[in-house]
């Protein structure tokens, strides 16, 4: 059976972890060290059931911890050139990934680890580099869409063949606005290498969702300009203008920014 926790999904941090009795994998490591294992603790996991690191990018709230797993267990860390380079640069990584650790990722190409069948894509964002996953096991897929400027055709592609979907919901694009923000973080935020606002995750959820889909998560709410509740309704209206009702044709759910989501058992078809 695979299961998968979120471990926490916003800028305070991000981290997610799929896995079976056998294997396991970390997409993205965002979140302290000593966080991590707490979590784990919580759950009655072990950081020892991670074989491997997968990182969507290399701003610091997704990478944080990069270093200090993959030292003290052993993990190789898959990524593309870009963001490994990104990951060496970035001053919040500490210690730095061992030579031994890095291993690299092309975007399209899939990595094959323990049953899991996991292919990056591109995402576009203000990054040195980004990419979503698209998880195989077996007989279900599960996608990570997160830091996402502006929707791409892989965005659909991949929503198509998922059965499970992390699905970025940033803002709210009138909150922003009217909120507290500078106007050039406003311009990045809005931007096409920026984050997906509410509508824009409604929009692509709505136009790509199919029967295969049984349970999506919103990830990556910002704390100033967005509201849980507020992103669940506004994906939910547009869900129902095209028909499909939340909650009936699949799950919606929103992530928690600095709590762990609980284990959820991902069932195939």
């Amino acid at each position: 059976m695979l299961k998968f926790v979120c471990l926490g999904s916003g800028s305070s941090g991000n981290s997610y972890f799929l896995f079976t009795e056998n294997c396991g994998i970390l997409i993205d490591a965002g979140i302290g060290i000593r966080t991590l294992k707490k979590h784990f603790y919580t759950y009655g996991l072990s950081l020892k059931q991670v074989k491997a690191i997968f990182v969507t990018h290399d701003h610091a709230d997704h990478i944080k911890s990069v270093g200090s797993l993959a030292n003290e267990f052993g993990l190789p860390v898959y990524a593309t050139p870009l963001v490994h380079e990104g990951i060496r640069r970035n001053y919040c990584v500490s210690p730095k990934l061992r030579e031994e650790h890095i291993r690299f990722v092309r975007k399209g190409e899939a990595v094959r680890l323990g049953g899991f069948e996991i292919v990056p894509f591109d995402v576009p964002h203000d990054s040195t580099d980004n990419v979503g996953y698209s998880v195989q096991h077996g007989d279900v897929n599960f996608c990570l869409i997160t830091d996402a400027g502006h929707v791409t055709e892989d965005f659909g592609t991949y929503i198509e063949k998922a059965n499970y979907l992390v699905l970025e919901a940033n803002h709210d694009e009138d909150m922003l606005m009217m909120g507290a923000y500078p106007a050039y973080l406003k311009g990045r935020i809005r931007g096409k290498y920026g984050h997906l606002s509410n509508k824009a995750a409604a929009q692509v959820l709505a136009e790509h969702a199919t029967e295969r889909l049984r349970h999506v998560w919103l990830c990556h709410l910002s704390e100033e300009n967005n509201h849980p509740e507020l992103a669940r309704k506004t994906v939910d209206a547009c869900l129902r203008s095209v028909g499909i009702v939340a909650g009936k044709d699949f799950d919606l759910e929103v992530l928690k920014r600095r709590m762990p989501s609980g284990i959820y058992e991902l069932a195939g078809k």
